[in-house]
C-alpha cells in the first residue's frame, strides 16, 4: 500500500474522550497528508464470566450495537470541523474490538486507541483491550491521554534503553518529530541505587564515570538516527531516577511520550511492565507503544 494512502486508524466508544482521541488522530493524519479511518467494534465478552456479568456484557454490547452508527457519525463531523479536508472512513465491526483493531494494524500508520471515561464500554476498550492490541498489532498504538484534540509545537518524549529494541522506538520517534516539525528528547534513565549483596564497597564505586558512559551509551545510539534524520532537533537527558518518574517529568512540557515494548505478553513484556503502566495510569499526554519486530 502507498505510503500516503495508509490510514490513521482509530478506535471510538462513543465516549467524549473518544471524540477528542479521534480529533488529535485526524490532525496526526492531517500531517502525514493520510486517510483517517474511524472504528466502532463490539467490546469483548471475555471468559469465565459469571451470569450476571454475562448479562451486563451482553447489554452493553445490546447499546453499542444500536448506537455505533450515531458514534461514528459523531466522530466523523467532531473531525472534519477541524480537518474540513481530510479523508475520513468508518466502519461498524461485529468483531470484538481487539480482534477489529489488530486486524487493522496490518494495514495502518498508526492505531489510536480513544476512550479513557471510566464506563463499562471505555473500561473494555482502555483496559485489557490496550494490553492485547499493543502486544499484537503490526504497527505502533497510541493510548490516547489528556485534552489536546491536534498537534502542537510541544517536543515529543522518548524513552531510549539501550536495546536492539530501542532502536525501533527511535525510529518512530524520529519519523514523528520531523513529520511534526518539533524538538524530540531522548531520555535515559539510570539509578545509583543497587540490589542488596551486589555491591561490596558502594563508597569506591566511580558514579561520575557511570554517569559518563550512560550519556555515551544514549549519544552514541541517537546520533545514528541523528544522522538520517538531520532537520530534528534532539536533546539528550540522562536522569538518575526510575523510567517511568523519569518519562512522566518530561512528559509534562510534552505533547507525546514514545516507548518500545519487545512484544511479550502482558505479565512480561518490556513495556508493559512498571514503567509503561505507569504512563498508561499517569500520564496527560498520549502514549505511544512501537513493538519491535522479530530479528
Amino acid at each position: 500500500m502507498p505510503e500516503h494512502n495508509t490510514p490513521v486508524v482509530v478506535g471510538i466508544d462513543g465516549s467524549d474522550s473518544a471524540l477528542q482521541a479521534a480529533r488529535w488522530a485526524g490532525a496526526v493524519a492531517a500531517v502525514y497528508g493520510a486517510p483517517l479511518h474511524i472504528v466502532h467494534a463490539m467490546p469483548s465478552i471475555g471468559r469465565n464470566l459469571t451470569e450476571t456479568a454475562v448479562a451486563i456484557q451482553a447489554a452493553i454490547m445490546s447499546y453499542q450495537h444500536d448506537s455505533a452508527l450515531i458514534f461514528l457519525r459523531a466522530a466523523t463531523a467532531a473531525v472534519q470541523q477541524d480537518q474540513p479536508d481530510l479523508s475520513i472512513t468508518t466502519e461498524a465491526s461485529e468483531t470484538p474490538v481487539d480482534e477489529a483493531l489488530i486486524d487493522a494494524s496490518a494495514t495502518a500508520r498508526l492505531i489510536v486507541l480513544g476512550g479513557k471515561d471510566v464506563t463499562g464500554a471505555a473500561a473494555l476498550l482502555l483496559g485489557s483491550t490496550t494490553l492485547r492490541v499493543v502486544t499484537n498489532a503490526a504497527c505502533p498504538v497510541v493510548a490516547f491521554r489528556g485534552d489536546a484534540v491536534g498537534v502542537s509545537e510541544k517536543p515529543i518524549v522518548v524513552g531510549v534503553d539501550g536495546t536492539a529494541a530501542g532502536d525501533g522506538v527511535l525510529a518512530t520517534a524520529f519519523e514523528f518529530a520531523k513529520a511534526m516539525a518539533v524538538k524530540l528528547v531522548a531520555v535515559r534513565s539510570w539509578t545509583t541505587r543497587a540490589p542488596a549483596g551486589d555491591v561490596t564497597i558502594p563508597f569506591l564505586i566511580d558514579w561520575d564515570a557511570l554517569e559518563a558512559a550512560e550519556w555515551s551509551a544514549l549519544t552514541g545510539q541517537v546520533d545514528q538516527w541523528r544522522q538520517r534524520y538531520p532537520e530534528v532537533d534532539v536533546e539528550c537527558v540522562v536522569e538518575t531516577m526510575s523510567p517511568g518518574r523519569a518519562l512522566l517529568r518530561h512528559a509534562e512540557d510534552a505533547q507525546l511520550v514514545v516507548v518500545g515494548s519487545r512484544g511479550r505478553n502482558a505479565l512480561t513484556g518490556l513495556v508493559l511492565g512498571s514503567t509503561s503502566m505507569n504512563l498508561l495510569h499517569h500520564s496527560q499526554v498520549p502514549v505511544m507503544v512501537t513493538r519491535a519486530q522479530p530479528e
